[in-house]
């Protein structure tokens, strides 16, 4: 309420929702299916799971034997994954999207949350990592993904990978392209949300280990997890090009350096951030009150306390360049 009656106008910077356009040969695909009278298929279109495994070869580094399934937004796997997999103990990044936690209490399944190091994590069924990370843009080593499938391997667990974000990351890696063809217990999740700007499509889905994708994918046969047919044909469109998927991360990084300068000469020091759609910072102070702080500038950002740190806030660069810019004068005025 405070920031919504800045005089200049308000600017919400605390939600992670792509505003550019959906590109144009997308939507035609879209549109082009619209006709579709059948229920479409769980599994996908052959069309559809030859894009992904193509796209799972060539961008992920998958190898040896995989499976691929189309799901309804990255986020309707994370909240269901532990009740399909009948998970005891799940395990999720200590700074991390609360769905991984929201997840574990829709299966009334126990969990922790844990360090980014695998070899301090207890005992689990399951566990969740997250790279490039929301909300901090951390991207873990291939030394930090080898111990977790070490550990994994030790606990016969399921290692689901969130890697969202990975289209927008130079050096981050999938979890696939580290397993060297062993993808027992793997699982990598990706979405098209944010490479493709197709938030409003919901449309995702996992690659990994063959048997574990058809154990899920019999569930959803059953619960009606369906991705509609003219998104599966606006996913094989947006698999088949990756020029747009350039374009959209040099946008984040100009708005991302744009913000940068601003919020350090504002006595902010800025952590990870190399990827994804944030900015991850602190002045080393109650996260509320540089929320109030960027209140009083009409501006929303949020508290790092939804992501379990105190002292930070995650500033969205999901805005037009005009609201950056904006963002960046007003906090430097």
């Amino acid at each position: 309420e405070k920031a919504k009656q800045h005089l200049a106008g308000f600017i919400d910077l605390s939600q992670g929702t792509p505003v550019d356009d959906t590109p144009e040969f997308i939507q035609t695909e879209f549109i082009k299916a619209a006709n579709s009278p059948s229920y479409p298929l769980t599994a996908g279109t052959p069309e559809l799971r030859s894009a992904i495994s193509n796209w799972a070869k060539l961008k992920l580094g998958a190898t040896g034997d995989f499976d691929v399934l189309p799901i309804i937004g990255s986020k309707e796997l994370v909240a269901w994954l532990p009740t399909f997999l009948e998970s005891k103990m799940v395990l999720y990044p200590e700074v991390a999207y609360p769905t991984y936690l929201v997840g574990s209490k829709i299966s009334q399944s126990k969990s922790q949350a844990v360090a980014i190091d695998a070899t301090t994590w207890p005992a689990a069924d399951l566990a969740w990592i997250n790279s490039p990370s929301n909300p901090t843009g951390q991207v873990q080593s291939t030394e930090q993904l080898q111990a977790v499938i070490q550990w994994g391997r030790r606990n016969n667990a399921v290692i689901a990978s969130d890697e969202c974000y990975l289209s927008f990351a130079k050096d981050a890696q999938s979890i696939l392209s580290v397993a060297n063809g062993d993808n027992k217990n793997l699982l990598a999740v990706h979405s098209l949300s944010k490479r493709s700007n197709l938030a409003g499509y919901r449309a995702a889905f996992i690659v990994g280990d063959p048997l574990l994708i058809e154990k899920i994918r019999q569930i959803r046969k059953h619960a009606g997890m369906m991705v509609p047919l003219p998104v599966q044909k606006a996913m094989i469109a947006a698999l088949s090009d990756e020029d747009h998927v350039a374009e959209q991360a040099q946008r984040y990084q100009n708005r991302r350096e744009i913000l940068r300068k601003a919020l350090e000469d504002s006595g902010f020091r800025i952590e990870h951030s190399q990827a994804g759609l944030y900015i991850w910072c602190t002045r080393n102070e109650d996260c509320w009150q540089s929320v109030d702080w960027f209140a009083k500038f009409g501006v929303l950002v949020t508290p790092g306390i939804f992501y379990g740190a105190e002292k930070f806030i995650r500033i969205a660069l999901t805005a037009s360049d005009e609201k950056i810019k904006a963002v960046a004068q007003r906090v430097s005025s």
